[in-house]
This record gives structure tokens, C-alpha cells and sequence, in this order.
């Protein structure tokens, strides 16, 4: 059973780490688990509008959710932070929320904002020290396509430089008729990375209903995450 803190990073924006960020949540759920994801920074998003958390909610419903600072600019949350001259938000203070969150819960999700080393904080904060701070384990979210490799094998090395571990992959967005280079990439992304992949939810995952939702997330997350899934031979 998956416990204590995981921090969710991504190859980079748009991946799909809120949506496998809530399919953690909700198997997690499904097993009695008092689970809590924290958003550290929400950039591109008004005072009054929806945020990632709202979607966590919607998707993984029974989750407490905690959001530190928003920001309206879709950018960084340090440039987003400096042009709305607001403070950002530090390492030091998500992990002080985290550890809030993980004495009243079973499991934490720390869901990050963009890659891993988009920065926080003008002294270059990042997800990766909040990970570090917290002794956590890290779930790298990466796309199918051409150019995963690359950045995926990026993302942990860096994680791996900082003496961090990785959990392992997971694809944010398994198109439908994945092509050539899709296909491949399941194959060779542990090689590259030396991780396990860990699933590949389903594209268009997040517009489902909540019951729906879960046993996809079940079918397609690997039991390491609470799931069902097993590395397809292509």
C-alpha cells in the first residue's frame, strides 16, 4: 500500500500530472486510505477560477486538497509570482504544508507546477528541493510521443544527481492509436531511465465520471501504485 509523501513531477507542462496525480488519489481512496494532495504553486488560473485541485476533487472525490499561492499568469511560478508582485512560494513552505497534511493523513501527493526544476523562489527553489526537504520519492509524468526519451532521461538524471529517488514513469496520456514512436517508447523508456514504467492512463481520462475514472486508473497503473497494470508486449 502506497504511504507517507510522493511528489508528482512532469517532463514538462501539459503532461497529464494532475490526472495521474488524482488516479493515485483515487486508488489510494478506493482502499480506506485518508489521502491529501497539496498544489504548491497554481499558475494561469484567476482568484475565482478552477484550479488543478478542482479537477483532483472532481475525479478523486473524498480527497482534501491544499493550495498554497495562485498566480494569473500561465508561466513559471517564480515569473508568474514576480509579475503579479506577489511573494512566491519556497521550498521551506511546501514542506512545512506537507508535513501538516501528512500528520492528519495516510498518503500526501505533492503535485508539482511544470518540470522538475521550474524555479519557486528568486534563490531557485524548486520542486526537486521540496522532494529533497521531505526525504520523498518522486513520480516522474511523461509524454507518449517522439521526444520522451530525451526529456524523461533528463528529469532522472537530475532526480538521481540530487540523490533523490525515483519511483518511476508513468505516460500522463495514452493516445488512442498510439503510433510507432509511442509504442517504442514504452519499451525503451526503462532502458533509458533506468525506471519502471508504471502505467499510461488512457488520453481524455480526466473528462470521465468519478466511478469510471477510478477503474481506469486501476486498469492502467501498475500495482506499485495500487493498479492492476502490467507492461504490455508491443
Amino acid at each position: 500500500m502506497l504511504t507517507g509523501v510522493l511528489v508528482v513531477t512532469g517532463t514538462g507542462t501539459g503532461v497529464g500530472k494532475t490526472v495521474v496525480t488524482a488516479a493515485v488519489a483515487a486508488l489510494a481512496l478506493a482502499r480506506g486510505s485518508r489521502v491529501a494532495v497539496l498544489k504548491p504553486a497554481q499558475t494561469g488560473v484567476g482568484p475565482d477560477e478552477p484550479g488543478d485541485l478542482a479537477d483532483v476533487a472532481r475525479l478523486a472525490p473524498g480527497v482534501s486538497t491544499r493550495e498554497l499561492a495562485r498566480y494569473p499568469d500561465p508561466l513559471a511560478p517564480n515569473t508568474a509570482a514576480r509579475r503579479a508582485a506577489l511573494p512566491p512560494v519556497t521550498p521551506a513552505a511546501a514542506a512545512a504544508a506537507t508535513r501538516e497534511l501528512a500528520a492528519a493523513h495516510d498518503l500526501v501527493l505533492v503535485e508539482g507546477a511544470g518540470g522538475l526544476l521550474v524555479r519557486f523562489d528568486e534563490d531557485g527553489g524548486t520542486l526537486a528541493e521540496v522532494a529533497s526537504r521531505l526525504d520523498a520519492p518522486v513520480l516522474v509524468v511523461a509524454q507518449a510521443g517522439l521526444g520522451t526519451l530525451n526529456h524523461t532521461a533528463l528529469t532522472v538524471e537530475a532526480l538521481r544527481h540530487r540523490g533523490l529517488t525515483c519511483t518511476g514513469v508513468v505516460v500522463g496520456a495514452w493516445p488512442g492509436e498510439p503510433d510507432l514512436a509511442a509504442r517504442c517508447n514504452l519499451q525503451d523508456l526503462p532502458a533509458v531511465t533506468g525506471q519502471p514504467v508504471l502505467g499510461a492512463l488512457p488520453a481524455g481520462s480526466g473528462t470521465l465520471g468519478p466511478s469510471e475514472f477510478a477503474s481506469v486508473a486501476r486498469l492502467t497503473l501498475a500495482p506499485t501504485l495500487g493498479g492492476e497494470w502490467q507492461t504490455p508486449q508491443l
